[in-house]
């Protein structure tokens, strides 16, 4: 009885968080400030406890301090989205820490912020030189913006005046061997097309790709679920590699 108990709950407690958090949006999980950050595992914690605590009386208070807790982060959220102040209270500000090269300490102790982690993230943005640093600005999700001196950034078409074509962004026609045609409509295609240009790569039948994307040019890439590679490239050293396996059995004399 007990087990079913769990087994309930535990379902209920998965569907509020999938609820939830689909109503809160993805700022959860794409822009984790130190709020979400911390207001994420404690809508985890309750959500744990409404699975795992048996007591049938307990169960409706912890759901209702589940649901309490994902309307306060709502709220919380449409503050955030609707009021400057309540922004800066909550997400915190961005804090320059280098300026013109040099490091800003006031700043860094008022973050928290050591030197280490400064160095670590500069070298995570291929900077290695401080002097080479314009600005660092930290975020308030914990990253590093990083702009560099202009005589240390690399060179652009734009600072050659070299003229550029448009790239836009590819589009996915077929994922798992399923036409997405709701992409093929938006670009004023349609299924006729894409199996003229897949024959024209060689592939008789939807199911055999894997993925197949509309690049800006026009142009199809395709990949198929079984890739005819003869040696591909292995670079492990696990003795129980597939790939070393494969190539032992073809390799061996029959």
């Amino acid at each position: 009885m007990e087990y079913l108990e769990v087994f309930l709950q535990t379902i209920l407690a998965f569907a509020a968080i999938l609820i939830y958090t689909r109503i809160l949006g993805k700022q959860q999980i794409g822009q984790l400030t130190f709020f979400e950050y911390i207001n994420g595992i404690t809508f985890g914690s309750i959500a744990a406890v409404l699975a795992t605590d048996i007591e049938p009386r307990r169960t409706g208070m912890h759901f209702l301090g589940l649901t309490l807790f994902a309307f306060l982060t709502w709220v919380a959220g449409y503050a955030v989205l609707v009021s400057r102040p309540a922004r800066k209270l909550i997400s915190g500000e961005p804090t320059v820490v280098v300026h013109n090269g040099k490091i800003l300490e006031g700043n860094m102790k008022k973050m928290r912020y050591n030197f280490d982690e400064l160095a670590m993230q500069l070298r995570q943005k291929n900077v290695f030189d401080i002097a080479d640093v314009e600005y660092a600005i930290l975020e308030p999700d914990g990253d590093l913006s990083v702009l560099l001196k202009s005589q240390k950034r690399p060179l652009t078409p734009a600072d050659l005046q070299l003229p550029t074509q448009y790239e836009g962004i590819p589009t996915e026609l077929v994922m798992d061997g399923e036409i997405l045609f709701q992409n093929l409509k938006q670009n004023n295609l349609d299924e006729k097309w894409l199996i003229q240009q897949l024959q024209a790569q060689g592939v008789q039948d939807i199911s055999q790709v894997d993925y197949a994307v509309l690049r800006s040019d026009g142009s199809l890439y395709v990949n198929l679920k079984e890739d005819d590679i003869i040696n591909p490239v292995d670079i492990t050293d696990a003795p129980e590699s597939p790939v070393k396996q494969e190539k032992e059995e073809q390799d061996r004399p029959s």
